[in-house]
């Protein structure tokens, strides 16, 4: 298949189909300005194709880490579809990568309010706990230590998952947090089926039938210019 950004895929069984929130944040991560040669990483990266579009818009590199084994040999097979050089690791968020840092870090991570993650699954890549937050305040927390000066790291938010609570995070990590994107859209087919439940934990009001997708920016203080 070829996806909107015109990245050539390949999706394994089990593994998770870009859809479209995935191409607004892979439109957003190429629109973003970053240096000729970008280090890009991809947390809970499926296929790939958020970091291929990315890596590809600003010829750079990428990594992509994922819990499953079937993403990680996805993403690394796209890389090599797309001509694009794909270091695809597995493991638990930022633990892959410990000590490295990055111009640009992107992620679509599990989101739907629902059942904790399971441990294995294709749930893995939707279940996010009772208020949908419980990768996203990980990455909260872990993914701004990964951000060269200057970096940028951006994140795929619901509205009903409290995107200020994340913003709020981003600055608290010392980062200039603001809302990169916006699109208005149909409920997806989990949050529908999950409309009563979201709806008697106040998270849809009733009736709610569309909500707010966004791409929420981190963005990391400037390298300061040396003295002459």
């Amino acid at each position: 298949m070829v996806g909107r950004s015109g990245v050539r895929l390949l999706v394994l069984p089990g593994v998770f189909r870009p859809i479209s929130d995935s191409w607004l944040l892979a439109r957003t991560a190429c629109a973003q300005s970053r240096p000729r040669g970008a280090r890009v990483l991809e947390l809970c990266a499926g296929s790939g194709a958020v970091g291929i579009a990315a890596a590809r818009c600003h010829g750079g590199t990428l990594t992509t880490v994922d819990v499953s084994r079937r993403a990680a040999l996805t993403a690394w097979l796209n890389g090599r579809l797309n001509d694009v050089p794909v270091r695809a690791r597995r493991g638990d968020l930022l633990a892959p990568v410990a000590g490295e840092r990055f111009d640009l870090i992107v992620s679509n991570p599990p989101y739907v309010p629902g059942p904790d993650p399971p441990g294995s699954g294709p749930e893995r890549a939707w279940d996010a706990g009772e208020r949908g937050r419980a990768i996203l305040d990980r990455l909260c927390a872990e993914a701004p230590a990964h951000l060269k000066p200057g970096g940028i790291l951006l994140v795929v938010h619901s509205e009903i998952c409290d995107a200020d609570a994340t913003l709020a995070a981003f600055a608290d990590a010392g980062l200039q947090a603001d809302v990169a994107a916006r699109e208005h859209g149909p409920l997806g087919p989990l949050m529908r089926a999950r409309r009563a439940e979201l709806e008697a934990a106040g998270l849809l009001a009733p009736g709610q039938d569309s909500e707010d997708v966004l791409v929420l920016r981190g963005t990391a203080p400037a390298p300061v210019p040396a003295l002459r």
